[in-house]
């Protein structure tokens, strides 16, 4: 299981604007080059986000499925790939002034869930590590944006 945590500066609220919006998928998360809402009102529970990405000339769509959505705290979604599903997991803590994310993930089923191992862990949390660094600037911009206007 791979696990990594940062802590934001800037609301739980801002942190979820984030993630509920689909489109900003593709910004955050790393190899994403594009993302939409599929079906459903994203996140709710049983909605569903498409993705596109790319890793040099290669590249696949697949389908994100949010399974658990507790706003502005919890979020589960089972990613779909080629190559298998993996749960991922975003936790939204409030943290003095900030909000500590934590992102935990594993595969399911399929060859990756075969394949898994601690050097697997090793590079999903490099991963996690540019992913959530991604998500704090987009969220951090988006409280200085909405404290531009207050």
């Amino acid at each position: 299981m791979a696990q990594w945590n940062r802590l934001v500066h800037a609301s739980p609220d801002d942190v979820w604007a984030v993630l509920s919006d689909g489109q900003e998928y593709a910004r955050f998360v790393v190899g994403t080059h594009d993302s939409w809402e599929q079906a459903g009102q994203w996140p709710s529970t049983g909605s569903e986000l498409g993705y596109t990405l790319r890793l040099g000339p290669w590249s696949y769509q697949g389908r994100t499925v949010s399974r658990v959505c507790e706003p502005v705290r919890r979020l589960e979604l089972e990613a779909a790939t080629g190559i298998g599903s993996a749960r991922v997991a975003f936790l939204v803590e409030p943290w003095g002034d900030g909000t500590l994310v934590i992102v935990d993930e594993h595969p399911l089923d399929g060859p990756a869930a075969r394949w898994h191992n601690a050097a697997v862990d090793v590079a999903m949390r490099w991963r996690h590590r540019h992913m959530l660094a991604r998500l704090g600037a987009i969220a951090e911009a988006r409280k200085e944006h909405s404290g531009d206007r207050a």
